[in-house]
């Protein structure tokens, strides 16, 4: 049995489900601060740690994993993403990446669907129409919204969350569509060939891609000048998939009916951002995995995969398993 405490960095104050398991296991120093450390901090805080648990917002690079030194054996992403994670530094010095999928996948899905309610039916309008004292009387013309029941639904990455959510579309019965960078077949929705087939046909479009450099801006002005005047946009993917600036063009000039985002680009967005002051775009501070329920099981998954290396076991959740069976560098 090991019995010195291995040395760990926690880029953030987690849910308890899994930091009362990392500090009982642990010398744990923690980043207190509201906001997330700057990539300084990090390469500072780092320092002969055997393992980071970090969250998608750290930049962990490889000029971090060289300030780390030769003891950190994995990164634990608390996070299905790891796009924050140069995965192909930390292989070539024999460190375990790990993230946490399928955790968050029906909270981030119920998000997703209560986003494009919110943009079709105006709701965040309508607050704003009650809190400053304009509600006067029933008006047959007030804040007319779009149907959801009985519309088409284009899902832009069938994956887990994808999944889930053409899932709670039927509920509304719609019709669900789907573009996949990869051929998958998916019962009751139907795949299209390009992503501009599916801008010109849904009445809706969800996002649901991993962050890469493929799909940077998949979203672009082309997709958007496609889309049909009243659709609607919702993004509970990465930020970076919308050319931003494109789409506040396209929200002013009424190409398309309004925006529902959980994720921007950049994030956060500044007080002064051009999108806060579109009516019809509806913006929540990345809050997709935000029940209790589920923030505390990704923080416990984030938990347990990094405590598995450090006991010498295989993770639950490796993003680059060939690293375990091979001899770390200078060993």
């Amino acid at each position: 049995m090991r019995l010195v405490r291995p040395q760990v960095f926690v880029s953030r104050r987690i849910p308890p489900e899994g930091l009362d398991i990392v500090l009982g296991r642990c010398d744990a120093r923690i980043w207190e601060g509201e906001i997330p450390p700057t990539h300084d901090d990090l390469i500072r805080e780092v320092r002969g740690t055997e393992g980071i648990l970090c969250l998608l917002s750290d930049r962990v690079d490889d000029e971090v994993l060289a300030a780390a030194g030769p003891s950190l054996r994995i990164v634990s992403v608390m996070a299905v993403g790891y796009d924050n994670v140069d995965v192909a530094a930390a292989t070539r010095r024999g460190i375990v990446v790990t993230n946490t999928p399928g955790a968050l996948t029906e909270t981030t899905a119920d998000l997703a669907v209560a986003l494009m309610l919110a943009a079709a039916r105006r709701l965040s309008e309508g607050v704003d129409f009650v809190r400053a004292g304009q509600w006067k009387a029933w008006d047959p013309l007030l804040l007319l919204g779009e149907d959801v029941h009985g519309a088409t639904l284009g899902i832009v990455g069938m994956g887990r969350i994808g999944r889930a959510v053409a899932r709670r579309a039927h509920g509304f019965d719609m019709r669900v569509i789907y573009f996949n960078r990869s051929p998958v077949v998916v019962e009751g929705a139907e795949p299209r060939e390009s992503l501009l087939d599916l801008a010109r046909e849904a009445d809706y479009v969800s996002l649901h891609l991993p962050g890469s450099p493929e799909t940077r801006h998949i979203i672009n002005r082309e997709f958007l000048h496609c889309m049909k005047r009243n659709a609607v946009l919702v993004n509970t993917a990465r930020g970076s998939h919308v050319d931003t600036a494109a789409l506040v063009e396209a929200l002013r000039e009424g190409r398309i009916r309004a925006a529902a985002l959980d994720v921007t680009d950049p994030e956060p967005l500044p007080p002064s951002h051009p999108l806060l002051e579109l009516p019809n775009c509806v913006v929540v501070p990345h809050i997709g995995s935000a029940s209790r329920a589920t923030r505390g099981r990704i923080a416990r998954l984030a938990a347990e995969n990094l405590l598995a290396v450090l006991d010498g076991r295989p993770p639950p959740h490796p993003v680059n398993p060939e690293v375990l069976n091979a001899d770390r560098p200078g060993s």
